[in-house]
């Protein structure tokens, strides 16, 4: 049970940096994502 705890979590963390990683493939996101950081300041 302990071992497939400890895959679940790597396939958790792999599949969160995957999405991460395709989000950033978008230059509309990254666009975006700028503005909103930029308009905290």
């Amino acid at each position: 049970m302990r071992s497939t705890h400890r895959a679940l979590v790597w396939v958790a963390a792999l599949a969160a940096l995957l999405g991460v990683f395709a989000l950033y493939l978008q230059p509309g996101f990254l666009f975006t994502l700028a503005q909103q950081v930029w308009s905290c300041f």
